[in-house]
C-alpha cells in the first residue's frame, strides 16, 4: 500500500513551492505592469498569470509526469547535446546573467536608493553590491541552517508587510486608474503573457521541480501517480497565492501613477508606495526585508548554480564556482535593474518558447512514443522564430524578415508567431519518423541477428 500525502503535508509542500517563486525579485513586475497597462489592468494580468503562475506550475507538474530525475535528463528526449546546452543557459539565465545581480538591484532599488539624493552617482550601487555579494558568497560557501531560519523568518513577515501594504492600496487607492501606455494600449493581454516571462519562473520551475519531488519521496510517497496527485494539489495552492498577490500588485502599480507618476521599475514603485502609506519608517522596514530576502535567494541561487557547474567540471571546486558566480553577479548587477531588464528581454524572448514547447511535448511523449524527432522538429521551429523575437526585442530587427512573418505567420506581432511553427514541426517530425520506420526496423533486426 502506498502511503498518501495528508491534507497538512500538501499545504505545507504548496506553501514551499509558493516560497520558492514569490522571492523578492518577483514583487517588481507586476506594479510596473499594473503602471503601464492602467485601465487595461486586468486585461494584461491575465496574460502575465498565464506565463507567470501557469507555466510554471505546468513546468513542475511535466518534471514529474515524466518521470526523470533533473531537467539534463528530461531535455536529453530531444538530444544529449540539447539537453546539456539548454541545461547550461537555464542555470546560468537563473543564475549569474539574471537572476542572481537582480537581488542585488532590488535590493539596492528597494533598501538604499530611495534615501539618497539623484545626484549621488553610480558609486553607492557598486559599493552596495560588493558588500552584499560578498556576504552571499561567504554564506554560500558553508551553506547553513541560519539561512534556512532566516528564510523562514523572514518570509512570513515579509508577506504580511506586502499584504498590509496591498490591502490599504486597494481600500485606499492612491488615485485613479490611468490611460494605458505603449503595447498595453491594444495588446495588453499579450503584452502581459510576455511581461511573465521576466519572473524566470517557468525556466526556475525545472530546478524548484526536483526540490519538491524529493521533499515528498522524503514523507514516504513513492508511487509515481501519488507524487503527481500530491505535486498537482500543492501547485494549486501555490498557484492560488501566486494569482493573489501580483493581482493586487499589478492594482496598486496601475493606481499609483496619478499621484506618483511613470517611475523606472517595479523596484521604485514598491518603495515609493511604501513611502507613501506608511512614511520613511515603513520604507525602511521594507528595504530591511527586501534585503534579507534578496540574500536568502542570492544565497540558494549561488548554493544551486555553483553545485551544477561543479557537476559538469569537478576539476574546478565548489568554492571557486562560488566565488567567480559571486564576482560575476556583482559585475552584471552595476549595470542598474533597468538596464539589466532590459538586456534580459531578449534572451527570454527566445528561451521561453522553447520551455513552453519542451512542456507540452512533455505532456505528449506517450502519444508520439517519445519519438525524438518529433521533439526536435518541433523545438527548432520554435526556436527560428523565437529567436526573431529575440532580435526584435533587442532592437535588431531584420525588415525583410519581419515583413514575411507578419504577413504569413499567425500572431508574430504579438510575440507568439512560434506557435504554430512549433506544431507543424512536430508533425513533420514525427511524418520523418515514420518515413524512415521501415529502415530502422531493419536496422534493429540486422543488430538482433549479430
Amino acid at each position: 500500500m502506498h502511503q498518501k500525502g495528508s491534507s497538512s503535508f500538501i499545504l505545507i509542500i504548496g506553501f514551499m513551492l509558493f516560497a520558492l517563486f514569490f522571492g523578492a525579485g518577483n514583487l517588481i513586475f507586476p506594479p510596473m505592469l499594473g503602471q503601464m497597462a492602467g485601465t487595461n489592468v486586468w486585461t494584461a494580468n491575465a496574460g502575465f498569470l498565464v506565463t507567470g503562475v501557469g507555466l510554471p506550475l505546468l513546468a513542475i507538474i511535466a518534471l514529474v509526469y515524466s518521470g526523470m530525475d533533473d531537467l539534463r535528463s528530461l531535455a536529453s528526449r530531444v538530444h544529449p547535446v540539447f539537453g546539456l546546452v539548454f541545461t547550461i543557459l537555464l542555470y546560468l539565465a537563473i543564475g549569474p546573467f539574471f537572476a542572481i545581480p537582480r537581488s542585488g538591484n532590488v535590493s539596492f532599488e528597494i533598501g538604499i536608493k530611495p534615501f539618497l539624493s539623484e545626484q549621488a552617482g553610480p558609486v553607492p550601487l557598486i559599493v552596495f553590491t560588493v558588500l552584499f555579494f560578498t556576504l552571499a558568497c561567504l554564506l554560500s560557501l558553508n551553506p547553513g541552517k541560519i539561512i534556512n531560519v532566516v528564510g523562514k523568518v523572514l518570509t512570513p513577515i515579509k508577506l504580511t508587510f506586502i499584504g498590509v501594504i496591498v490591502l490599504t492600496a486597494i481600500l485606499f487607492p492612491i488615485g485613479a486608474l490611468q490611460a494605458p501606455v505603449t503595447d498595453y494600449q491594444s495588446k495588453a493581454f499579450y503584452k502581459g503573457f510576455q511581461d511573465g516571462y521576466l519572473t524566470l519562473d517557468a525556466l526556475g520551475a525545472f530546478v524548484f521541480g526536483i526540490i519538491i519531488v524529493n521533499a515528498i519521496k522524503q514523507r514516504g510517497i513513492t508511487a509515481k501517480k501519488q507524487i503527481l496527485l500530491t505535486c498537482a494539489k500543492a501547485t494549486m495552492i501555490a498557484g492560488a497565492l501566486l494569482a493573489f498577490f501580483y493581482t493586487v500588485l499589478a492594482y496598486m502599480g496601475a493606481s499609483s501613477v496619478e499621484k506618483l507618476g511613470h517611475l523606472e521599475n517595479g523596484a521604485q514603485i514598491l518603495a515609493k508606495v511604501s513611502n507613501y502609506y506608511f512614511g520613511s519608517y515603513g520604507a525602511v522596514l521594507l528595504g530591511l526585508m527586501i534585503t534579507i530576502a534578496c540574500l536568502t535567494t542570492s544565497v540558494g541561487l549561488i548554493t544551486a548554480c555553483s553545485s551544477f557547474f561543479h557537476s559538469l567540471f569537478p576539476a574546478i571546486s565548489y568554492k571557486k564556482f562560488a566565488v567567480i558566480l559571486a564576482v560575476f553577479s556583482t559585475l552584471v548587477a552595476n549595470i542598474g535593474l533597468t538596464a539589466l531588464i532590459k538586456v534580459s528581454v531578449p534572451i527570454l524572448m527566445t528561451m521561453y518558447p522553447i520551455a513552453i514547447s519542451l512542456v507540452f511535448l512533455t505532456f505528449m511523449h506517450k502519444g508520439f512514443g517519445g519519438r525524438p524527432e518529433v521533439y526536435q522538429g518541433s523545438l527548432l521551429a520554435t526556436f527560428l522564430i523565437s529567436l526573431f523575437d529575440g532580435l526584435n526585442a533587442a532592437g535588431a530587427q531584420l525588415p525583410v524578415i519581419n515583413d514575411f512573418f507578419t504577413r504569413y505567420l499567425p500572431m508574430y506581432t504579438i510575440g507568439l508567431g512560434w506557435m504554430l511553427p512549433a506544431v507543424a514541426g512536430a508533425v513533420i517530425g514525427y511524418t520523418i519518423y515514420m518515413i524512415r520506420k521501415p529502415s530502422l526496423r531493419a536496422q534493429e533486426l540486422r543488430l538482433t541477428k549479430q
